[in-house]
């Protein structure tokens, strides 16, 4: 587990001109400047007090190249023996309140301790990312509220959902057939299908295909592999092939949204989407203060998102997905921009080993 005052143990390019490809959690909290940081291609205001909780295996970019943050990442090893859902944490958080100031403090201090205890090996830098952690999954348990007995069958597709995307994490290197996660699940296509109409708005090969294109982008935007390698590991055994899937998902051609990662970025901050449960997209909070919602599809020109299903339903968060923010516009996807921050004068990395 590492902890550091500003980006400079994080990227090596202050200019951050192309988002990261993060092989470490880590929890982001803004302490100066403001503009706008892009997690999975999405925008998220940045001011003091926000929080980003970032996943492996995502990708980053902040910007401008002002915005201070203490960021604290770890290894999945760091909470090994924790009873905690690393999943319910929702990814953008306006810190308000006594909760947040609860949030804010401890990050803080588990920075201090990091410099304390740098380069031993402590219990007490791993109970205090376990406290962060639990209280943001409490913060998003406690929006939900008592759910009733009518909708043990919401509940139900809910759950069927989270499955599919575990085993799609699993297998979508390998596969892009509802027919595979079926038989993986025991089910029928047919009830994968209301399932992710239900929770989603879109239909399962909708959700397996957007969840392939998501990782495309990732590896497009932040690696310079050949775009034929990058098919070639998402299952394509012809570039032209990925080209066209491609394509038809995210608007433009491999090659385009590729040239387009590192435009330069308008840094003025947009406006905030709320942060939400990561089931039942209840807006969360760390204070009684409201924060105003970002225009539904708030899309880059370069690309579009793909057109729903003819189905209703509220949003879930997808493991691996762009949309563990769960807003209503849940699959936006644009070309990552953003800038860096350096670190501050007489600030310096804070690290354990």
């Amino acid at each position: 587990m590492s902890a550091a005052r500003g980006f400079g143990d994080l990227v090596a390019d202050p200019a951050w001109r192309r988002p990261v490809l993060l092989a470490e959690d880590l929890l982001l909290l803004v302490t100066a400047g403001r503009g706008s940081a892009e997690v999975d291609f999405h925008p998220f205001p940045c001011h003091p007090g926000t929080l980003l909780r970032v996943r492996a295996g995502q990708v980053l970019r902040c910007g401008p190249p002002h915005l201070g943050a203490i960021v604290v990442h770890w290894a999945s090893a760091a909470l090994h023996g924790f009873d905690i859902d690393l999943e319910a944490a929702p990814t953008w958080l306006e810190l308000t309140g006594a909760d947040g100031a609860a949030i804010s403090a401890g990050l803080r201090q588990l920075a201090v301790d990091c410099e304390l205890h740098r380069g031993e090996t402590t219990a007490l830098l791993r109970h205090q990312l376990a406290t962060l952690l639990l209280r943001l999954a409490l913060l998003a348990g406690s929006s939900r509220g008592p759910q009733p007995a009518s909708r043990s069958a919401a509940r139900t597709a809910a759950g069927t959902f989270l499955l599919l995307c575990r085993e799609l994490e699993q297998g979508y290197q390998r596969s892009r057939r509802v027919e595979d996660y079926a038989d993986q699940l025991g089910c029928s296509v047919r009830t994968l299908t209301r399932a992710c109409l239900a929770v989603t708005g879109r239909s399962a090969k909708q959700v397996v295909d957007e969840r392939v294109a998501l990782q495309a982008r990732r590896l497009l935007a932040a690696t310079d592999e050949p775009v034929a390698q990058v098919g070639q590991r998402l299952g394509f055994a012809e570039p032209t092939n990925f080209g066209r899937f491609f394509t038809r998902e995210v608007g433009v051609s491999p090659g385009a949204f590729r040239a387009a990662r590192e435009h330069l970025a308008d840094y003025s901050a947009p406006t905030g989407p709320v942060a939400t449960d990561s089931v039942t997209a209840t807006p969360v909070a760390a204070g009684p203060e409201s924060v105003p919602a970002l225009p539904a599809r708030e899309v880059p020109p370069l690309v579009r998102p793909r057109p729903p299903a003819d189905a209703g339903g509220g949003q879930l968060r997808m493991p691996g997905h762009s949309d563990d923010h769960v807003t209503a516009e849940s699959t936006v996807l644009g070309v990552a921009h953003g800038g860096a921050a350096p670190q501050q004068p007489g600030e310096r990395p804070l690290h354990v080993d």
